[in-house]
């Protein structure tokens, strides 16, 4: 009976050791789907990112273009009023042309990621081979809204120049141009330029409040032996408490909510506490 029981017994630890196995070889496989999620979500965020940025900057380097080209300039017009028209519609097809360019390539070569080998960590790749590129084309594209504000001024004082409201009318133009290119750099660009060009862009979403714990501390005569390690040990305990859960709640998103295989892999490994 001794044998037969012994037996049974290795019999249920070989099963064990089994199933073991099988459940760690199902996390390794999960784990590898949730990383090449991961990388494939990382992709067609930049990718998404890269589209914008290059179809707004070819936008508004085709209607610096067309300003360009189709104008009637008078006769008569300064000479002095036609360089800078040249001069500010030319550095706006260039700036750009620039961000489109390098968008556009960025694009091209974070497409040809292969997210399922993964050889090099995608971030890690950003970082050393795109960041420096994105930055340029943000910084041209940042200089360029500005100038062609300055292009649609101009445009105003080279088509009214034979008119008799030249003066009212162009002013107007050029004082919305102005106002639109101030409220650009001390609005939008300074809110949200150096914030894109981070290497690591992320909404943090905290809702979550911090409220203060407020232990009664105990009697003077209990102040010392069983009863403070009792209290210390209650307000280290309510700390750590506090400190998971701030960990849980503060998530950094990449953009908008998190996704089912980010709440799985945040949420897992604390369901066995």
């Amino acid at each position: 009976m001794m044998g037969f029981a012994a037996g049974i017994e290795m019999a249920d630890m070989a099963w064990e050791v089994k199933c073991r196995e099988e459940d760690m070889k199902q996390r390794a496989l999960e784990n590898e789907r949730h990383a090449i999620d991961d990388a494939r979500r990382a992709v067609d965020e930049k990718a998404q990112q890269l589209k914008v940025l290059a179809n707004q900057s070819a936008l508004i380097a085709g209607f610096s273009m067309v300003a360009f080209v189709e104008i009637n300039i008078p006769q008569d017009t300064s000479g002095i009023l036609l360089t800078l028209f040249g001069g500010a519609a030319a550095l706006v097809i260039a700036l750009m042309l620039i961000s489109t360019l390098n968008a556009t390539y960025m694009l091209v070569a974070i497409l040809r990621y292969d997210c399922v080998a993964r050889e090099v960590p995608f971030d890690e790749f950003w970082r050393k081979r795109c960041e420096p590129d994105w930055k340029m084309a943000l910084r041209t594209f940042s200089y360029g809204i500005p100038l062609f504000m300055m292009v649609v001024a101009l445009v105003a004082w080279i088509v009214l120049w034979d008119h008799d409201c030249l003066y009212y009318t162009a002013s107007i133009v050029t004082v919305i141009s102005v106002t639109l290119a101030v409220f650009w750099f001390a609005s939008t660009q300074r809110k949200w330029g150096d914030f894109l060009m981070m290497s690591q862009a992320r909404i943090t979403n905290r809702s979550f409040s911090l409220v203060p714990l407020h232990v009664n501390s105990p009697p003077d005569d209990l102040s010392s032996g069983p009863m403070r390690q009792m209290t210390n040990g209650s307000e280290s305990s309510e700390k750590s408490s506090v400190e998971s859960n701030t960990s849980l709640e503060a998530s950094s998103l990449a953009v908008g909510t998190l996704t089912k295989s980010e709440e799985k892999l945040k949420t897992k490994p604390f369901a066995g506490k």
